[in-house]
């Protein structure tokens, strides 16, 4: 029958022998990783910076298909073109940021692509 009094200070407990079939959290099994720290941070970025270009194409040319089909004044059309613009190279500039690149760059104007190609759809 346990009480609630303290333990005397000098009696021990007997140790408890965990079952084998348990964790021991004290002693925990030490593995060697399989993969290369390097190469795992390598394809995070790639991932990454697929998404980030994934996404800000999709809202360029989502803003080139509200430019062709919902606007119909030219002044309108050119702002959301410019904002299709400023999508694509914000992609392109998130995507040098995440390599560590400088954002500054002549890959830059690759953003500019799907607001070209929208221009000539929607003012042609």
């Amino acid at each position: 029958m346990s009480s609630n009094l303290p333990e005397p200070q000098n009696a021990q407990r007997p140790q408890q022998r965990r079952p084998r079939h348990l964790m021991d959290p004290n002693a925990l099994p030490v593995r060697q990783s399989s993969y290369d720290d390097a190469s795992v941070r390598r394809v995070q970025r790639w991932v990454m910076t697929a998404l980030i270009v994934t996404v800000a194409m999709l809202l360029a040319v989502g803003w080139i298909a509200i430019a062709g089909t919902m606007v119909h004044k030219t002044p309108g059309k050119w702002v959301l073109l410019g904002n299709a613009a400023a999508f694509g190279v914000a992609g392109v500039a998130a995507a040098r940021v995440i390599h560590e690149k400088s954002w500054l760059s002549p890959w830059l104007l690759l953003g500019f692509i799907p607001s070209i190609a929208g221009a000539a759809w929607v003012l042609g």
